[in-house]
């Protein structure tokens, strides 16, 4: 029984998704009633959280067993004394897996509220505490030291700084407020510390607020996969196009053993210095990040001084990671998205911009993986189908690990093709109640196998250029 209702999308948004899903292909595999069951699923899915949080070791700095054993020092502190495994993936030796317990029913909901944004409260769901930017409002008698619950305005209703909100609310948990409303309110500008310290969420998922920040990456499973997936090599160059905040960069030059040159490009210069911290904070110097419009990466003719700097000449990268802008409808927990529908549709022609540059920029025998955390059919198979039509020079490749399932139907792929994709899809698996006594009689090759299916929607496609590129190609 899922504890919270489906996401809650715009009218034509949901239509043009069920529509995807509905596809003939999809429909004549299998039929209307499945496909339909199969698309609410995945609706009520998106709104929960994964069953596990992900962390990925950096490897670069110590071994997987020691940080296994510092995490789970940290863990029986968080979770006062309540033993919660923490498994290594066998199949993704630098991952790390706890299991989110919950959904906890039984919490009594306090008189004292606090009402936070959309965002904080996903954020809540997989563990973090409350910070004071993400309260939008409290009760009027609250102190600090009360206890408090918490609810989550989905629908951004609720004004900023009221004391009362009887609009649409989710339940989160309680926690104890750091600060009065006074405080939050009417105190110090900008302030920006815990409001409230969470005691009883729904689902119990650990913190990772400063938690062994040098050692560990808060990470989705399947975007720990994707750079396992591009495969670097020491010594080789590596360009990820559209790298912030670093999570996938920083995965890149730990397997190449720091080794080699990874150079990584977002156009949001906040970003970009998040990323440089991240990579310093991870002991990483094969790194060198620039704040540069990635669809301008590609120089089109002879640029003096640049040597080293983007644009870069064509064919200049052994592997080329475009883990690309994309709609996002893959994330979870989301109980509410308020796109239009022009918002959702409006990265096709973007990612077919950057599409053009990596291939550009990739040299022959080069490897170029695509990725997206969404699950819609345009941003994923139709843009595989469309890469391999505009360029002849690329193949499909196998996927190694391969622990997604394969590619959807409806974009026109041979069955041999959707076999060499990755869609990670939510609505495979039903949704779990996990508790200790589920956790104590668990088996490990089980609780793995939930891992791989129960997390966020993503998509990864793996292309080998087998020729070079000479002329410039139209990305119509």
């Amino acid at each position: 029984m899922p504890i919270f209702h489906k996401i809650s999308l715009r009218p034509e948004v949901e239509n043009y998704l069920k529509q995807s899903f509905l596809n003939k292909e999809v429909v004549s595999a299998s039929s209307k009633q499945e496909a339909e069951r199969k698309f609410e699923a995945l609706l009520i899915r998106l709104a929960h959280p994964p069953s596990f949080t992900t962390v990925r070791v950096n490897t670069h700095l110590a071994s997987v067993e020691y940080v296994r054993d510092l995490l789970l020092e940290e863990l029986q502190k968080q979770f006062r004394g309540l033993r919660v495994p923490v498994l290594q993936h066998p199949t993704l030796p630098d991952v790390l897996l706890i299991p989110v317990t919950g959904p906890r029913r039984n919490i009594e909901r306090r008189q004292c509220e606090v009402i936070v944004g959309a965002q904080c409260g996903n954020a809540v769901l997989r563990g973090a505490h409350v910070y004071v930017p993400g309260i939008v409002s409290a009760s009027k008698f609250m102190k600090a030291g009360d206890v408090i619950s918490v609810y989550s305005d989905i629908k951004g209703k609720c004004k900023k700084g009221a004391k009362e909100f009887d609009g649409t609310k989710v339940f989160l948990g309680n926690g104890i407020s750091e600060l009065s409303r006074k405080d939050i309110f009417n105190g110090i500008p900008d302030l920006k510390g815990i409001g409230i310290r969470m005691t009883e969420p729904i689902y119990l998922s650990p913190s990772f607020d400063n938690v062994l920040p040098s050692y560990l990456f808060l990470q989705n499973l399947p975007s720990a996969v994707v750079a396992h997936v591009l495969n670097p090599q020491p010594g080789e160059k590596i360009l990820d196009l559209c790298a912030a905040p670093g999570g996938k960069t920083t995965h890149i030059a730990a397997l190449m053993q720091d080794q080699g040159e990874v150079i990584a490009l977002d156009k949001v210069l906040n970003k970009v210095e998040k990323l440089k911290q991240n990579a310093s904070l991870l002991g990483l110097h094969s790194i060198r990040a620039f704040c540069f419009d990635a669809t301008k990466a590609l120089k089109l003719g002879v640029i003096d001084g640049t040597e080293g700097t983007p644009p870069f000449l064509p064919e200049s990268f052994d592997r080329i990671l475009l883990d690309a802008p994309c709609s996002g409808m893959g994330q979870r927990p989301n109980m509410a998205c308020t796109w239009t529908l022009k918002e959702v549709t409006s990265y096709q022609p973007l990612q077919r911009k950057l599409l053009n540059v990596a291939v550009r920029l990739l040299k022959p025998g080069g490897v170029l993986v695509y990725s997206t955390c969404t699950v819609t059919l345009a941003e994923n198979e139709e843009q595989v189908a469309w890469a391999l039509t505009t360029f002849p020079c690329l193949q499909l490749q196998p996927q190694e690990p391969q622990i997604g399932g394969e590619g959807m139907m409806g974009a026109g792929l041979a069955p041999e093709q959707l076999k060499l994709l990755q869609r990670f899809d939510p609505s495979v698996v039903p949704l779990q109640d996990m508790d200790t006594d589920c956790l104590s009689d668990a088996k490990k090759e089980d609780m793995i196998w939930l891992a791989n299916k129960d997390c966020i929607g993503f998509f990864i496609a793996k292309f080998i250029k087998y020729k070079s590129t000479e002329e410039k190609v139209s990305w119509k």
